[in-house]
């Protein structure tokens, strides 16, 4: 897919083991009508462009499941905001994964990608709410754009895309 998984560090992963730790990092998206489609597509190439050793999923959110969460060593989460809110999609995720993912991934590093026409606020509020419950930890400001999808917009999740791996690749997250 994308770039191929090599698991070589000897370091302590996030759940306690030592050894070959994989660096896996989930990708959970929705769009409507294309546009956070379009970052998504952005912030998998800047996963793409940072190299190393990290194997991604990217997953509608309505078909990520809890097995998806546990599996990662972060994720990235891309919505759209409906009327101030994250998309219906995303927060079905959250409310499939809640429960059984809550004591696994305390800690879990976790980056933000919203479109909004008008407003992001809300939306960014509503998934740093859930987050917080899951003590999930933001590794980045969220990339928030409002209104027309601009090439600076999507420099800037490609950016956070490569950011994202390069860190996790490192050891760093």
């Amino acid at each position: 897919m994308l770039a191929p998984s090599l698991p070589t560090s000897s370091a302590e992963g996030r759940h306690g083991e030592t050894g070959r730790v994989a660096r896996h990092l989930l990708v959970v998206h929705h769009s409507r009508t294309g546009t956070t489609a379009l970052l998504r597509d952005d912030v998998l190439a800047g996963i793409t462009d940072a190299g190393g050793d990290v194997d991604v999923r990217s997953r509608r959110a309505f078909d990520a499941g809890p097995d998806d969460v546990t599996w990662a060593d972060a994720l990235v989460l891309c919505t759209p905001a409906n009327f101030g809110y994250m998309s219906g999609a995303l927060k079905d995720f959250f409310e499939r994964v809640y429960h059984p993912c809550l004591e696994q991934t305390a800690g879990l590093p976790y980056a933000l990608v919203v479109k909004g026409d008008t407003d992001v606020d809300g939306a960014v509020a509503s998934v740093e709410r859930i987050v917080n419950g899951l003590r999930w930890r933001a590794i980045a400001p969220p990339v928030a754009v409002v209104g027309a999808l601009t090439d600076d917009a999507r420099a800037a999740a490609r950016e956070l895309g490569a950011t994202v791996a390069a860190a996790l690749d490192a050891g760093i997250i």
